[in-house]
């Protein structure tokens, strides 16, 4: 598969730049509630964290500076000790632990998706996916399969829609919305045929391009539209769209 682009930047760069001519009294849980947690940058979540400064000195300038004594970086902040952090003003016993474990569970949770959720890097890898899922459907299912950049799955496959026996006319804005939200860097959605036929129709091939258009707008990837076969016997278990050239999923 064609390597996703990256996920676009205006909408980071435009909430970004809304928040630096903020005055810096307001309240950091305000300006994330305003732009999204994803949308702030790392003094206003380390000011979250914080909660409060100290006399002199607010709690956005306090995160600054911890985050300046560690060289800007958030890996390094994280492998700080519990005394590294004691030692700048404003850090005592309390904020320093939960420092420690927020960042123990940025860590874990990782782990676990890097460990627990595959990568997507062919249309069998999907067929493999939701094959179990399709096996006995007497009715159409839509599913979003989001990815991060490596091509790793940000979670279990999204069934978005559920049509009747032989159609299921997916919205864009359906399809886009968690993934918007969850920051995928691309996307790929797949649907089943009950029949037991994958051959795309004319409606799956319409409703894939109008994907591929929403998606270079809002600046997120379609992959692939896989339309898997149901339970009934039938030659080719699946057909990827991208594969049989039906549509033009290029970004160019």
């Amino acid at each position: 598969m064609k390597k996703p682009t990256q996920v676009a930047e205006t909408r980071y760069v435009i909430s970004l730049s809304r928040i630096k001519d903020l005055p810096d009294h307001r309240r950091p849980r305000e300006l994330a509630l305003e732009a999204g947690v994803q949308n702030v940058p790392d003094d206003v979540l380390v000011a979250i964290l914080l909660r409060a400064g100290i006399r002199g000195q607010s709690v956005i300038d306090l995160a600054r500076q911890l985050l300046d004594r560690h060289q800007g970086s958030l890996a390094r902040l994280a492998d700080a000790s519990h005394e590294e952090l004691r030692a700048i003003k404003g850090i005592g016993t309390v904020k320093a632990l939960e420092l420690q474990a927020a960042m123990e569970l940025g860590r874990r949770a990782m782990s676990a998706t890097e460990t627990t959720l595959p990568l997507i890097r062919e249309p069998l890898h999907v067929l493999e996916l939701l094959k179990k899922d399709t096996l006995r459907l007497e009715q159409e299912v839509f599913w979003v399969l989001m990815l991060d950049q490596k091509y790793r799955l940000r979670r279990a496959p999204e069934p978005i829609h559920k049509g009747t026996l032989n159609a299921s006319l997916a919205h864009p804005r359906d399809v886009f919305r968690e993934a918007i939200r969850m920051s995928a860097a691309a996307i790929i959605v797949a649907h089943n045929h009950p029949s037991g036929d994958p051959t795309p129709s004319s409606d799956d091939i319409q409703t894939t391009r109008q994907l591929v258009e929403t998606g270079r707008v809002v600046g997120i990837e379609l992959l692939d539209h896989i339309i898997i076969g149901g339970h009934r016997p039938h030659p080719a278990p699946y057909v990827s769209l991208r594969e049989a050239g039906l549509v033009n999923f290029s970004c160019d």
